[in-house]
């Protein structure tokens, strides 16, 4: 008696999601000048590195973060930060009621630049006290400089202050990241000198000295005024197959203009094709060895005329490691009446390991992004049903001492990296990160990650998905564990 069609896969329970470090985050050491002008920026990053005190900038106006020397920011306050200052006493220390201040706030603003500070890369027990004095201790410029948050009811606390003189210090604990109100006099290029000091606990003291920190407030009027562009997040080495490649698109000015183009031209091809429906800053896909010594650009639109254009990035995809090979000719017959589907991973390839999270732009997450890497399922059943291959965190993450978060804010983005020709497989829709409020359940319920049709299917598909995890900032920091289920019917 014929055996009856399978129609249930194997269950690959096993494939390990790991979270490390998390609320820890370690982004990579930018070395391109850049112009910061909207988004998040720890524009004072304190860093404690083979016993000397630095400061930094942490740029999360760029997905992911990354580092950057102070020397190579320039820190621009729109002209749309042009306010005034209010008629109330306990803001008099801004200047006259009613004149013209520039003014960064201590709420984020989509439009405007968003600095602050942060101390959370300091570990505990290191300084006296735990925690480290930032100074601000001189300003050359145009006008004065103020920084004051504001408590619940409204009332201004004064941070740095440069009318009434400097130095003026502010202590800090570690493991802080904080907001304030920038407030400049005047339009015009600055110079912000800050400092930070510390004592550590066996009262040796440790210093930066003074960083100079650039502002231009209003519009630039140095450097030209056309735009520049440029890409990052290129790996300078091989990737392995199965990667995923994140471009981020990085204007110098950062202006207003969103409009943008990636385009890609492979080895042996003379034209750059643009990339279908990638007008976004950022650009993600899988690096594969089809795509070996590709090049890609990225151009910025101003309606339809092109207002900048990146000098092109390759990507290098790692080659088949060498080896001897031999051949010998095996015949096989396949009886139409049998066959299996069979979903699977690489054995020396279950884990998953997801870079330490960063803080989102908007300040309000946590978010870390990787790659899946391949899943293979095969489909040897003459009957052609078609398939669903989907996955599911359903035990959420975990650490070792027990905290925990759900699988739903782990999301993920499908993708199909090698089928037949003819074998109909598409991937599955983009299951995003739960967050409250809006839509999308991640993997905390089961989502496609592949399918095939009725009447297709036939052979064997690799299958992969970007990974995207984003959890609130109260999720407690460590190393979180859980399983992601896989499975085809």
């Amino acid at each position: 008696m014929p055996r009856p069609d399978i129609r249930v896969a194997s269950v690959v329970a096993g494939l390990t999601l790991s979270a490390v470090a998390l609320l820890d985050p370690s982004p990579a050491l930018a070395a391109e000048a850049v112009v910061l002008a909207k988004g998040h920026t720890d524009a004072i990053d304190v860093h404690y590195e083979g016993g000397a005190l630095k400061l930094k900038v942490k740029d999360d106006t760029v997905s992911p973060a990354v580092e950057r020397d102070p020397a190579d920011v320039t820190f621009q306050v729109l002209p749309a930060a042009e306010t005034t200052v209010p008629d109330l006493p306990a803001f008099s220390f801004l200047g006259q009621a009613g004149s013209k201040i520039w003014m960064l706030p201590q709420v984020q603003d989509a439009a405007l630049l968003w600095p602050g500070w942060n101390t959370g890369q300091l570990d505990s027990g290191v300084f006296a006290g735990n925690k480290v004095v930032i100074s601000l201790i001189g300003v050359d410029g145009p006008g004065d400089v103020t920084l004051f948050d504001t408590n619940s009811l409204g009332t201004p606390n004064v941070k740095f202050r440069s009318s009434d003189g400097l130095p003026d210090r502010l202590d800090v604990p570690v493991h802080t990241h904080a907001h304030a109100s920038w407030v400049f006099s005047a339009q015009g290029a600055y110079t912000l000198k800050f400092q930070a000091d510390a004592a550590l606990t066996n009262g040796t003291t440790v210093s930066t000295g003074p960083i100079d920190y650039r502002f231009v407030v209003g519009d630039r009027q140095s450097g030209g005024g056309d735009v520049g562009l440029s890409v990052s997040g290129m790996a300078e080495g091989d990737y392995q197959p199965g990667t995923t490649v994140t471009l981020q698109a990085v204007q110098s000015p950062q202006g207003p203009l969103t409009k943008y183009q990636w385009f890609a031209k492979k080895a042996g091809e003379d034209d750059y094709t643009p990339i279908q429906g990638e007008t976004g800053a950022s650009y993600s896909f899988t690096a594969t060895r089809a795509l070996n010594a590709t090049d890609y650009v990225v151009r910025l639109y101003d309606g339809e005329t092109v207002a900048a254009e990146s000098n092109p990035v390759t990507l290098w995809v790692a080659p088949p490691s060498s080896g001897s090979s031999a051949a010998k000719s095996v015949t096989a017959t396949i009886q139409a009446s049998e066959g299996a589907l069979v979903i699977s991973v690489d054995p020396e390839d279950r884990t998953v390991t997801l870079p330490a999270a960063t803080l989102a732009a908007a300040g309000d997450r946590w978010e870390s992004s990787g790659a899946l890497r391949p899943v293979t399922v095969t489909d040897t059943r003459a009957a052609k049903p078609g398939w669903t291959a989907s996955g599911q965190v359903a035990d959420g993450f975990r650490t070792e001492d027990g905290q925990s978060f759900a699988g739903g804010y782990l999301g993920w983005t499908p993708s199909i990296t090698q089928q037949g020709d003819e074998q109909g497989v598409v991937a599955g829709p983009v299951a995003a990160p739960y967050v409250a409020g809006q839509p999308g359940t991640g993997l905390g319920d089961s989502a496609a990650l592949a399918s095939a049709p009725n009447g297709q299917g036939l052979g064997t598909a690799e299958l992969d998905a970007a990974l995207k995890l984003s959890v609130p900032t109260d999720t407690a920091a460590g190393t979180y564990t859980g399983t992601l289920t896989l499975t085809a019917i």
